[in-house]
């Protein structure tokens, strides 16, 4: 077992971080990050991508100088820090550039045009404002309210509200599909700006929710929608090449 850390006289091996990684739960998410990772570069090279000499060293010469290791010397002795042979920081500096050209293919501009086509409604957006209260009487009662006076609803969910939205006014802002519970989006997308819905309870009971609408926005392929469509031809991209792969945790 190799020590990696040393406190005086106490050794941290390796083998502990692990452990205290999987108790804490932080092991699951690094794992899944590496394999995304092994994921890409597996396939770059299935593809028969090819990396340039010049563009490995345009890569080692960028992470040099954000980590401000202006010389050679310097550099050295960053790797011997972290017991990294130039070798391995080789095949560091290579697989990044596998999974970003990989990856560029995967949401391309031209890839991304053709999912918003085919997929356009799931890229309706609302813009919603809630209160939240702990009672349904004290919800009802509101609604009541709001209904002979909907214009006061940012005032009662400063007032009234608990989420942590009541300084805003109860604005949440603008939600894509996906964004809320299942019962409460469906009838969200369906209603009217300015329609009080709800109020709708939470698992446990413990609190009940009251939604407004306050403005409907058809899909558009503006800048946040392709950044959500790029993050999701990846996911589903990875999801795809996971199953030509045995993925076990050893």
């Amino acid at each position: 077992m190799k020590p990696i850390v040393r406190i005086d006289d106490e050794t941290i091996e390796i083998e502990e971080c692990v452990r205290i990684w999987k108790l804490s739960g932080r092991f699951e998410g690094l794992m899944e990050e590496l394999v995304r990772d092994k994921l890409a570069v597996h396939a770059a090279r299935k593809q028969g991508i090819r990396l340039s000499a010049e563009e490995i060293q345009d890569r080692a010469d960028q992470f040099r100088r954000v980590q401000g290791l202006h010389r050679a010397a310097d550099m050295n002795n960053y790797l011997d820090a972290l017991d990294i042979s130039l070798d391995e920081f080789e095949v560091f500096i290579t697989e990044g550039l596998y999974e970003e050209k990989v990856m560029a293919e995967v949401a391309s501009q031209a890839a991304v045009e053709a999912y918003f086509k085919l997929n356009s409604p799931r890229f309706d957006s609302i813009e919603v404002s809630h209160i939240v209260v702990d009672s349904e009487g004290k919800a009802r009662e509101l609604i009541a309210f709001l209904e002979d006076d909907p214009e006061v609803f940012a005032d009662m969910a400063r007032e009234h509200s608990i989420a942590d939205t009541r300084e805003a006014g109860g604005l949440i802002g603008k939600v894509l599909r996906g964004a809320l519970k299942t019962e409460v989006e469906a009838r969200v997308f369906n209603a009217a700006e300015g329609e009080l819905l709800g109020p709708f309870p939470s698992p446990d009971g413990a609190f009940f929710e009251i939604f407004t609408v306050n403005a409907r926005h058809p899909a558009a392929l503006d800048e946040d929608t392709a950044a959500e469509i790029r993050r999701l031809l990846r996911e589903e991209w990875l999801a795809a090449k996971a199953q030509e792969h045995i993925i076990e945790t050893l």
